[in-house]
């Protein structure tokens, strides 16, 4: 049984994720993690941008209404009285899917300016896991240095990068693989994921 007092939640709890979506393009990983969470019972927090709102009319079908149907509690971006910017409010940690070059760039700061940034830094401090799912490609050297500050930190940088070992058969395959490992990094298994020397057989042969 886990320790209370060194576990994010108390073991009678049910587990909580808060789940940011930004307004970088890839506003498909953060609805599948927010569908990942139901399936596997944990209850998510929703912090969507205003930037996300026009991310999402672009690449999805969904409305706003329908994204926060998918989520257990949604948050204001603006309110930053809610409970996920307390650290006394526990938490697994947070993922920010997709974390655009501004959320992340603000997160470093530690200027932060709304809900979203501000839970991110709640939960640095907490020692808790913080996963951004940046998207950006190519990185100037700007880039590069806000990642590294933000690992310094305690941040997992965690690029939803294509796993194509797994031999995905549809872009929704390979945006679940990616989704699937970031959560693994919180210690939960979603059923989706191709899992090297389980799922996958194994390479053998001689150096």
């Amino acid at each position: 049984m886990s320790d209370p007092l060194t576990s994010p939640q108390a073991p009678s709890e049910k587990p909580r994720l808060v789940v940011g979506i930004s307004g970088a393009s890839g506003v498909v990983y953060g609805l599948r993690a927010l569908d990942a969470c139901r399936e596997l019972g944990v209850e998510s927090h929703l912090v969507l941008t205003k930037s996300a709102v026009l991310t999402l009319s672009q690449e999805t079908g969904f409305s706003v209404g329908e994204v926060n149907e998918k989520a257990d509690i949604v948050h204001r971006v603006g309110d930053i009285g809610a409970a996920i910017a307390s650290g006394s409010y526990r938490t697994l940690g947070m993922i920010i899917a997709p974390c655009s070059v501004r959320t992340m760039s603000e997160i470093a700061t530690g200027v932060t300016a709304s809900l979203l940034t501000r839970a991110a830094d709640v939960t640095l401090k907490e020692r808790r896991p913080l996963v951004l799912m940046v998207r950006e490609t190519p990185l100037h050297l700007g880039h590069l240095r806000t990642m590294t500050k933000l690992a310094e930190m305690g941040a997992v940088i965690a690029p939803p990068l294509p796993a194509f070992y797994a031999k995905p058969r549809s872009i929704a395959e390979m945006v679940d693989q990616s989704v699937g490992r970031a959560l693994d990094l919180f210690g939960l298994s979603w059923r989706p994921v191709r899992r090297w020397g389980e799922d996958l057989a194994t390479i053998t042969g001689e150096a």
